[in-house]
């Protein structure tokens, strides 16, 4: 089929604005002229859907964005709504309306396999690139293959990637929530993220202050330690002696400074003070015999 006549097939699909029910007024779809209520989702349905629009609103890279259960006119007898999509942004200017969707997500829990697979057929024919279907029961990613008209599991261990995405995202972390949250937070880095990147510019700053502190201590380490080796050896080698009496005081002859710094080295070293310590002067040899009192001042004995 040549460009011409693709073209020519698409113009007669009609407006993607032109419903054939009311938005905003009731919950209907129309599928191949089957009028469809949209029921209420339940809480399993309700939450995996708003975790399903964290995850991919996250990675819509511009000038995409996403789109949440917003009704389209896919064919002349079918207006639905995708639980999640995926469009560029701004006006169509060969439709003058807004664009078409690229890709649409459905979430799946007690629909039939056969309601899920016309609407997924109905999107593709209108032009959507790429449906997926997310089977809550039984863990399934499934995208819709044109071709074949029937679903293609995709693994779970692998990777979904498309162009409107910023970065691929596991395919497991479509029922994952957390595994989902670590990709959003990938994909915000990815898009240059102001507030992730303030965060990342305050843990960078944060880290070379405590890398800075950790060098000056091993540079101050060695200086400080030989400091303490040298103070050490002088307590050590001074002449001062101590000796323990029987009664477990201290006895001994300690010169001014030496007595405080050995007294100091003992109590850092958590070692018992001594309970009773003889400091002598410097005085003369001479000088340190005790004086002998006057005959006139010795009390007199009694008779």
């Amino acid at each position: 089929m040549s460009g011409h006549q693709q073209h020519a097939n698409v113009l007669h699909f009609p407006s993607v604005e032109d419903h054939l029910v009311e938005p905003e007024v009731t919950r209907n779809e129309m599928v191949r002229g089957r009028l469809v209520v949209a029921r209420p989702a339940g809480p399993s349905h309700a939450i995996f859907r708003g975790e399903l629009v964290f995850l991919i609103e996250g990675h819509v890279v511009d000038p995409y964005t996403a789109a949440v259960e917003m009704l389209t006119r896919v064919g002349p007898d079918s207006d639905i709504a995708a639980d999640v999509a995926i469009l560029r942004e701004g006006v169509d200017p060969s439709t003058g309306t807004r664009y078409l969707e690229e890709l649409v997500f459905e979430v799946v829990s007690d629909e039939s396999p056969s309601d899920i697979s016309e609407r997924a057929e109905e999107f593709s024919k209108r032009g959507v690139r790429r449906v997926i279907a997310i089977f809550i029961e039984n863990g399934e990613a499934c995208e819709w293959d044109r071709s074949r008209k029937d679903w293609r599991t995709l693994p779970l261990d692998g990777e979904f990637s498309d162009p409107t995405l910023v970065r691929p995202f596991p395919v497991r972390a479509l029922f994952d929530a957390k595994l989902g949250a670590n990709a959003v937070v990938e994909a915000l880095d990815a898009k240059g993220n102001p507030a992730l990147a303030r965060i990342k510019a305050r843990a960078r700053a944060e880290g070379f202050a405590q890398g800075m502190l950790q060098g000056l201590r091993r540079a101050a380490w060695p200086k400080a330690h030989g400091r303490a080796e040298r103070g050490d050896r002088l307590l050590h080698g001074s002449r001062s002696t101590l000796a323990l009496d029987r009664q477990g005081g201290v006895r001994g002859r300690v010169g001014g400074r030496a007595a405080e710094n050995r007294v100091i080295a003992l109590g850092l070293r958590r070692r018992s003070p001594p309970t009773h310590v003889v400091a002598c002067s410097h005085a003369p040899p001479q000088a340190r015999h005790h004086r002998r009192m006057p005959a006139d001042r010795h009390p007199r004995r009694r008779e």
